[in-house]
């Protein structure tokens, strides 16, 4: 008697496998794109975060700004290169670069950069919106408002859904 599987035993477990996958791979690449665009906002939230930081604890203006050299700001609303956090004397507080920048998630704002004024808890008030291939339906902006404080939204600050 043989211990093996026949051809056509392993033959319907591949097509089995397969069709499996195929059920699936919908569902995960949803799953890794909200999981990309997620990360994306909770940098951009974290660097709102430390401009503020900054700007209150060392009293000093402090601007939040996209930057394609990780060293100034690009003057561009387009961040999805990197976000910069510098100070009134130019020099960089904190830098966090985008790694997925070619394959990942954009960031725009509606600025090119966003100001925090030391001790009056003062910020431009700014939108940076974050989207995918899947457009404005899945996107999410990290809104800014004039105390410096950030929350995140499926809406710009008018409550209008956001455009990519």
């Amino acid at each position: 008697m043989s211990r093996g599987f026949t051809l056509i035993e392993l033959l319907v477990a591949l097509a089995l496998a397969a069709v499996l996958a195929t059920i699936a791979y919908p569902g995960f690449t949803t799953w890794l794109l909200d999981s990309r665009r997620d990360a994306t906002v909770m940098t951009a939230l974290h660097a709102v975060h430390a401009a503020r930081q900054f700007a209150a604890t060392r009293d000093e203006s402090v601007e939040l700004c996209g930057s394609l050299d990780a060293v100034h700001c690009s003057g561009r609303t387009d961040w999805s290169t990197g976000l910069l956090v510098i100070g009134a004397d130019s020099s960089v507080h904190r830098n966090l670069s985008s790694s997925e920048a070619a394959h990942g998630p954009t960031l725009k704002s509606n600025r090119a950069s966003i100001h925090f004024e030391p001790g009056t808890s003062y910020a431009s008030p700014a939108t940076i919106t974050v989207c995918d291939r899947r457009g404005g339906g899945a996107a999410r902006a990290v809104i800014v408002s004039r105390s410096g404080r950030p929350r995140v939204s499926k809406h710009d600050a008018s409550n209008r859904v956001l455009q990519c």
